[in-house]
């Protein structure tokens, strides 16, 4: 067993289901809330708790990896100002949950099937409500590095994606809200020159 303090989040965090909320309980103190997966899309009550709670404070989405993670992700996102959301990504990784006979349809690990260490790197920067580190990175850097409206822009985001440890097909918008949370300018431009050489 883990004998790590948990992390204390002030954010609510927003995940699938009842077994990522648990698995997040584990490294975290925290008020998890489930979509109930598609669940989210019929509940008209559960989003309206949602854009309710995003008024009082941000909130942290933390959806699988997948498509179906994707798609709920894109249904939150246009529901919530964009302001009040903070994105986390978890890695693809190949894999079976083990509580699951079959491995999902894309035979990947969700939020549930994440090693605690992986979980607790992507929450401790906002443990105690530390605010959200200030990053000037914007479309126009993504722009002049060749990561959106070039010609391999899709092939250059993927190669960031894989060394960053997020999934290869996000959207420019989505990777650079990501990167805005997870690294500082300079490491962005230091990880844009070594790919560049």
């Amino acid at each position: 067993m883990n004998d790590e303090k948990k992390l204390k989040i002030p954010y609510p965090i927003i995940v699938e289901g009842k077994y990522d909320r648990l698995r997040l309980l584990s490294v975290c103190d925290a008020r998890i809330l489930t979509t109930d997966g598609f669940g989210i899309f019929k509940k008209n009550e559960k989003l309206a708790l949602f854009r309710e709670l995003g008024k009082k404070t941000p909130l942290i989405i933390l959806t699988d990896s997948d498509g179906a993670g994707k798609l709920i992700r894109s249904h939150l996102c246009s529901a919530i100002p964009k302001d009040r959301l903070i994105q986390l990504y978890i890695p693809k990784i190949k894999g079976k949950e083990k509580r699951k006979s079959e491995p999902s349809a894309e035979g990947t690990l969700g939020v549930e099937g994440m090693e605690r260490e992986l979980l607790r790197e992507l929450l401790s920067p906002f443990e105690n409500g530390e605010a959200v580190r200030e990053n000037r990175l914007s479309k126009t850097d993504f722009f002049a590095d060749g990561l959106s409206g070039c010609e391999r822009s899709s092939e250059k985001r993927a190669e960031l994606c894989k060394k960053m440890g997020l999934p290869e097909d996000m959207t420019a918008n989505a990777l650079l809200e990501a990167l805005k949370i997870l690294i500082t300018y300079e490491e962005y431009c230091d990880i844009v020159r070594q790919n560049s050489k």
